[in-house]
């Protein structure tokens, strides 16, 4: 069994946990950026949600989708919020297909720390392309994974994706 998996995100993790991150929520901070910036990594803003590239991605180009309003549960999301969520997630996917070109996708929320969630009290979906091959030794050896392209590069080709 292949397994998806980013060893070197435990540290970043693990700062939220003891208190050592002064940020409240990372996700409320980002949905108050401006998206042409290029210092940060939002690439689209919605009426109830925002997308965002992964700081420490599992793949190149893997995005969250994230409801503007705090919550911590798929229950908790509203109809509205649902219907958003499902229609970013369909135009994540056609953007990373146009300027990435993957085989394939992981899409999907972790809920709770026992389900490896990061970010447990912000709820946010996942949409993590793949490719055929994508894993190799760097991460079971090295503790490293290879992303062969800046996080601002693949923002920017992002952001032109999702304009058509």
């Amino acid at each position: 069994m292949e397994k998806l998996w980013s060893p070197w995100r435990s540290e970043y993790i693990d700062s939220f946990k003891t208190g050592e991150t002064q940020i409240e929520c990372i996700f409320c901070e980002a949905a108050g950026k401006e998206i042409d910036d290029l210092d940060n990594l939002l690439v689209r803003k919605s009426k109830l949600t925002f997308t965002l590239l992964n700081l420490y991605p599992y793949n190149n180009g893997h995005l969250m989708i994230v409801p503007y309003r705090h919550i911590g549960e798929l229950s908790d999301l509203d109809d509205e919020e649902s219907a958003e969520l499902m229609q970013e997630i369909k135009l994540a996917q056609r953007a990373l297909i146009d300027t990435l070109k993957p085989q394939g996708f992981n899409i999907g929320a972790n809920i709770g720390r026992s389900s490896g969630a990061g970010i447990e009290d912000h709820f946010h979906f996942h949409i993590v392309p793949r490719w055929n091959g994508d894993t190799n030794f760097m991460p079971v050896i090295g503790e490293v994974k290879v992303i062969s392209q800046d996080l601002k590069d693949t923002k920017i080709n992002l952001m032109k994706a999702y304009k058509g």
